[in-house]
Protein backbone atom coordinates (compact mmCIF):
# COMPACT_ATOMS: atom_id res chain seq x y z
CA UNK A 1 0.00 0.00 0.00
CA UNK A 2 1.56 3.51 -0.86
CA UNK A 3 2.29 5.10 2.21
CA UNK A 4 2.46 8.84 2.82
CA UNK A 5 6.12 9.38 1.25
CA UNK A 6 4.27 8.21 -1.99
CA UNK A 7 1.29 9.78 -1.38
CA UNK A 8 2.89 12.92 -1.22
CA UNK A 9 5.18 12.40 -3.92
CA UNK A 10 1.74 11.88 -6.17
CA UNK A 11 0.21 14.56 -4.46
CA UNK A 12 3.26 16.79 -5.54
CA UNK A 13 3.01 15.83 -9.55
CA UNK A 14 -0.62 16.45 -9.81
CA UNK A 15 -0.31 19.98 -8.05
CA UNK A 16 1.15 21.54 -11.64
CA UNK A 17 -1.63 19.81 -13.70
CA UNK A 18 -4.56 20.53 -11.44
CA UNK A 19 -4.25 23.46 -9.16
CA UNK A 20 -6.24 26.52 -10.47
CA UNK A 21 -7.35 24.23 -13.38
CA UNK A 22 -11.23 24.10 -14.43
CA UNK A 23 -12.36 20.10 -15.30
CA UNK A 24 -14.25 19.62 -18.31
CA UNK A 25 -14.62 15.82 -18.25
CA UNK A 26 -15.24 12.99 -15.61
CA UNK A 27 -15.24 9.75 -16.45
CA UNK A 28 -16.31 6.87 -13.86
CA UNK A 29 -16.20 3.63 -15.32
CA UNK A 30 -17.08 1.32 -12.25
CA UNK A 31 -20.24 1.65 -9.71
CA UNK A 32 -17.81 1.48 -7.04
CA UNK A 33 -14.32 0.81 -5.65
CA UNK A 34 -13.82 -0.33 -1.96
CA UNK A 35 -16.82 1.75 -1.64
CA UNK A 36 -19.47 3.15 -4.27
CA UNK A 37 -18.53 6.09 -6.22
CA UNK A 38 -20.34 9.47 -4.94
CA UNK A 39 -23.41 9.05 -7.34
CA UNK A 40 -22.73 13.24 -7.62
CA UNK A 41 -19.66 13.19 -8.49
CA UNK A 42 -19.89 13.89 -12.20
CA UNK A 43 -22.20 16.75 -11.35
CA UNK A 44 -19.98 18.06 -8.62
CA UNK A 45 -17.05 18.04 -10.51
CA UNK A 46 -17.66 19.48 -13.75
CA UNK A 47 -16.86 22.94 -15.17
CA UNK A 48 -15.48 23.58 -11.76
CA UNK A 49 -11.87 24.75 -10.83
CA UNK A 50 -9.68 22.87 -8.76
CA UNK A 51 -8.13 25.65 -5.78
CA UNK A 52 -5.59 23.44 -4.21
CA UNK A 53 -4.45 20.00 -3.68
CA UNK A 54 -3.42 18.85 -0.19
CA UNK A 55 -2.40 16.12 1.89
CA UNK A 56 -4.11 14.52 4.66
CA UNK A 57 -2.39 11.35 6.07
CA UNK A 58 -2.73 9.00 2.82
CA UNK A 59 -5.34 10.81 1.48
CA UNK A 60 -4.88 13.13 -1.55
CA UNK A 61 -7.65 15.99 -0.99
CA UNK A 62 -8.79 18.71 -4.27
CA UNK A 63 -10.38 21.59 -2.71
CA UNK A 64 -13.04 22.42 -5.21
CA UNK A 65 -14.39 26.23 -6.01
CA UNK A 66 -18.08 24.78 -5.14
CA UNK A 67 -16.86 24.45 -1.62
CA UNK A 68 -16.30 20.75 -2.10
CA UNK A 69 -13.07 18.60 -1.47
CA UNK A 70 -12.61 15.42 -3.38
CA UNK A 71 -11.13 12.88 -1.65
CA UNK A 72 -8.96 9.99 -3.25
CA UNK A 73 -6.76 7.00 -1.44
CA UNK A 74 -4.70 4.66 -3.46
CA UNK A 75 -5.95 1.37 -1.45
CA UNK A 76 -3.34 -0.94 -2.47
CA UNK A 77 -2.62 -1.26 -5.64
CA UNK A 78 -3.83 2.16 -6.93
CA UNK A 79 -1.58 4.42 -9.16
CA UNK A 80 -2.13 8.16 -10.52
CA UNK A 81 -1.64 8.55 -14.40
CA UNK A 82 -1.31 12.22 -16.28
CA UNK A 83 -1.79 11.96 -19.81
CA UNK A 84 -0.81 14.97 -21.64
CA UNK A 85 -2.20 15.93 -25.06
CA UNK A 86 -2.77 14.01 -27.74
CA UNK A 87 -4.46 12.03 -25.30
CA UNK A 88 -4.73 7.90 -25.15
CA UNK A 89 -7.46 6.85 -27.34
CA UNK A 90 -8.17 3.71 -25.20
CA UNK A 91 -8.57 3.34 -22.02
CA UNK A 92 -5.34 1.96 -19.44
CA UNK A 93 -6.67 -1.43 -17.86
CA UNK A 94 -8.12 -0.88 -14.77
CA UNK A 95 -9.31 2.83 -15.36
CA UNK A 96 -11.83 3.45 -13.02
CA UNK A 97 -11.64 7.15 -12.89
CA UNK A 98 -10.40 10.11 -14.68
CA UNK A 99 -10.50 13.42 -15.21
CA UNK A 100 -9.53 15.74 -17.69
CA UNK A 101 -8.75 19.92 -17.72
CA UNK A 102 -9.17 22.78 -19.73
CA UNK A 103 -5.62 22.14 -20.85
CA UNK A 104 -6.73 18.56 -21.92
CA UNK A 105 -4.60 16.78 -19.88
CA UNK A 106 -6.60 14.11 -18.33
CA UNK A 107 -5.38 12.33 -14.97
CA UNK A 108 -6.23 8.79 -14.58
CA UNK A 109 -6.49 6.63 -11.44
CA UNK A 110 -5.94 2.56 -12.22
CA UNK A 111 -6.65 0.32 -9.80
CA UNK A 112 -6.49 -3.48 -10.34
CA UNK A 113 -7.83 -4.75 -6.93
CA UNK A 114 -10.32 -2.16 -6.34
CA UNK A 115 -9.39 -1.20 -2.75
CA UNK A 116 -9.51 2.50 -3.49
CA UNK A 117 -11.51 5.07 -2.66
CA UNK A 118 -12.89 8.31 -4.51
CA UNK A 119 -15.18 10.54 -2.20
CA UNK A 120 -16.86 14.17 -1.79
CA UNK A 121 -16.78 16.55 1.62
CA UNK A 122 -17.86 19.74 2.20
CA UNK A 123 -14.46 21.55 2.76
CA UNK A 124 -15.63 23.40 5.83
CA UNK A 125 -16.86 19.74 7.04
CA UNK A 126 -13.66 17.99 7.00
CA UNK A 127 -13.20 17.15 10.91
CA UNK A 128 -16.33 15.62 10.60
CA UNK A 129 -15.91 13.67 7.75
CA UNK A 130 -15.99 9.97 8.50
CA UNK A 131 -12.24 8.40 7.33
CA UNK A 132 -10.79 11.79 8.58
CA UNK A 133 -12.01 12.82 11.58
CA UNK A 134 -9.92 10.33 13.70
CA UNK A 135 -6.79 11.04 12.68
CA UNK A 136 -3.59 11.77 14.64
CA UNK A 137 -1.25 14.55 14.30
CA UNK A 138 0.98 15.02 10.57
CA UNK A 139 4.82 13.91 10.82
CA UNK A 140 5.75 16.46 8.67
CA UNK A 141 3.69 19.47 10.48
CA UNK A 142 7.45 20.74 11.83
CA UNK A 143 11.09 19.35 11.56
CA UNK A 144 10.48 17.55 15.09
CA UNK A 145 7.49 15.76 16.43
CA UNK A 146 6.40 17.21 19.95
CA UNK A 147 8.53 14.75 21.91
CA UNK A 148 7.13 15.44 25.56
CA UNK A 149 3.14 15.12 24.54
CA UNK A 150 4.23 11.66 22.73
CA UNK A 151 5.60 10.69 25.46
CA UNK A 152 3.09 11.33 27.59
CA UNK A 153 0.81 9.32 26.07
CA UNK A 154 2.95 6.67 25.61
CA UNK A 155 2.66 6.25 29.11
CA UNK A 156 -0.84 4.63 28.96
CA UNK A 157 -0.08 2.59 26.33
CA UNK A 158 0.80 -1.14 26.82
CA UNK A 159 0.62 -2.18 23.11
CA UNK A 160 3.85 -2.86 21.13
CA UNK A 161 5.18 0.01 19.90
CA UNK A 162 4.92 -0.89 16.49
CA UNK A 163 1.18 -1.11 16.67
CA UNK A 164 0.64 2.31 18.25
CA UNK A 165 3.19 4.19 15.44
CA UNK A 166 0.46 2.23 13.06
CA UNK A 167 -2.59 3.06 14.47
CA UNK A 168 -2.70 6.24 12.40
CA UNK A 169 -5.17 8.20 15.74
CA UNK A 170 -1.58 9.18 17.09
CA UNK A 171 0.55 10.21 14.07
CA UNK A 172 -1.63 10.06 11.06
CA UNK A 173 0.46 8.44 7.57
CA UNK A 174 2.59 6.25 9.04
CA UNK A 175 2.88 2.58 6.95
CA UNK A 176 5.04 -0.89 7.68
CA UNK A 177 8.16 0.42 5.44
CA UNK A 178 8.67 3.44 7.11
CA UNK A 179 7.72 2.25 11.21
CA UNK A 180 10.24 -0.54 10.50
CA UNK A 181 12.73 2.07 9.44
CA UNK A 182 12.48 5.06 12.31
CA UNK A 183 12.30 2.23 14.96
CA UNK A 184 15.35 0.65 13.73
CA UNK A 185 17.24 4.09 13.12
CA UNK A 186 15.68 4.71 17.17
CA UNK A 187 17.33 1.91 18.11
CA UNK A 188 13.95 0.57 19.34
CA UNK A 189 12.50 -2.97 19.32
CA UNK A 190 9.52 -3.39 17.66
CA UNK A 191 8.22 -5.05 20.07
CA UNK A 192 8.60 -3.31 23.34
CA UNK A 193 5.37 -1.27 25.10
CA UNK A 194 5.24 1.76 24.23
CA UNK A 195 4.56 2.12 28.12
CA UNK A 196 8.41 1.11 28.45
CA UNK A 197 9.77 3.64 26.10
CA UNK A 198 12.35 6.24 27.98
CA UNK A 199 12.06 10.27 26.85
CA UNK A 200 15.36 10.06 25.39
CA UNK A 201 13.76 7.33 23.06
CA UNK A 202 10.74 8.79 22.93
CA UNK A 203 12.89 11.91 21.62
CA UNK A 204 14.96 10.08 18.89
CA UNK A 205 11.68 8.46 17.38
CA UNK A 206 10.37 12.30 17.01
CA UNK A 207 13.27 13.51 15.17
CA UNK A 208 13.81 10.34 12.84
CA UNK A 209 10.37 9.52 11.94
CA UNK A 210 10.48 13.24 9.73
CA UNK A 211 13.35 12.58 8.64
CA UNK A 212 12.63 9.60 7.05
CA UNK A 213 9.77 10.72 5.74
CA UNK A 214 11.41 13.62 4.19
CA UNK A 215 14.29 11.34 2.36
CA UNK A 216 11.75 9.09 1.44
CA UNK A 217 9.83 11.75 -0.68
CA UNK A 218 12.84 12.90 -2.17
CA UNK A 219 13.56 9.59 -3.53
CA UNK A 220 10.66 9.66 -5.06
CA UNK A 221 9.23 7.00 -2.35
CA UNK A 222 9.69 3.04 -2.39
CA UNK A 223 8.34 1.48 -5.18
CA UNK A 224 7.91 -2.50 -4.11
CA UNK A 225 5.26 -3.57 -6.58
CA UNK A 226 2.55 -1.41 -8.05
CA UNK A 227 3.36 2.09 -6.41
CA UNK A 228 4.32 4.71 -9.72
CA UNK A 229 5.20 8.32 -9.96
CA UNK A 230 2.56 10.38 -11.83
CA UNK A 231 5.31 10.02 -14.66
CA UNK A 232 6.05 6.53 -14.37
CA UNK A 233 9.04 6.25 -13.05
CA UNK A 234 9.47 4.48 -10.49
CA UNK A 235 10.84 5.59 -6.41
CA UNK A 236 13.86 4.61 -5.73
CA UNK A 237 13.93 4.85 -1.59
CA UNK A 238 13.78 0.61 -1.63
CA UNK A 239 17.30 1.44 -2.46
CA UNK A 240 18.01 3.00 0.61
CA UNK A 241 15.33 0.74 3.24
CA UNK A 242 18.10 -0.30 6.35
CA UNK A 243 16.20 -2.95 7.36
CA UNK A 244 12.36 -3.29 5.67
CA UNK A 245 12.95 -6.45 3.43
CA UNK A 246 16.61 -7.49 4.69
CA UNK A 247 15.45 -10.34 6.43
CA UNK A 248 18.82 -12.56 6.87
CA UNK A 249 21.32 -9.81 5.41
CA UNK A 250 24.04 -7.80 7.86
CA UNK A 251 22.61 -4.71 9.57
CA UNK A 252 24.52 -2.03 8.16
CA UNK A 253 25.16 -0.76 11.65
CA UNK A 254 26.46 -3.49 13.54
CA UNK A 255 27.70 -6.18 10.70
CA UNK A 256 30.26 -8.69 12.58
CA UNK A 257 29.75 -7.33 16.64
CA UNK A 258 29.41 -10.31 19.00
CA UNK A 259 25.77 -11.04 18.80
CA UNK A 260 24.53 -9.75 15.90
CA UNK A 261 22.92 -12.51 13.39
CA UNK A 262 22.18 -9.68 11.14
CA UNK A 263 18.05 -8.64 9.89
CA UNK A 264 15.22 -10.73 11.82
CA UNK A 265 11.49 -10.72 10.21
CA UNK A 266 8.36 -11.34 13.03
CA UNK A 267 5.00 -10.91 12.41
CA UNK A 268 3.17 -8.07 14.35
CA UNK A 269 -0.63 -8.31 14.00
CA UNK A 270 -0.34 -9.75 10.41
CA UNK A 271 2.67 -7.83 9.38
CA UNK A 272 6.02 -7.98 8.28
CA UNK A 273 8.28 -6.34 11.38
CA UNK A 274 12.07 -5.95 9.99
CA UNK A 275 14.17 -5.58 12.95
CA UNK A 276 17.66 -6.09 14.26
CA UNK A 277 17.96 -7.77 17.79
CA UNK A 278 21.24 -6.85 18.63
CA UNK A 279 20.58 -2.72 17.78
CA UNK A 280 16.86 -2.88 18.73
CA UNK A 281 16.35 -3.97 22.33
Amino acid sequence: MPELPEVETIMQGLIPVLEGRRLEHISVNRPDLRQPFPPALKVSLYNHKVLKLRRRAKYILADIDNGLTLLIHLGMSGRVFIDYPPLAKTLRKHEHFSMVTDQNVKIALIDPRRFGIVSLFRTKKEKEFPLLRHLGMEPLAADILPSQELYEIFKQKRSPIKSVLLAQKLIAGLGNIYVCEALFRAAINPERPAISLSLPEVSSLCEVIPAILREAINAGGSTLRDYVRTDGQKGAFQDLHQVYGKEGKPCPICPGMPGCAGIKRIMQAGRSSFYCPKRQQ
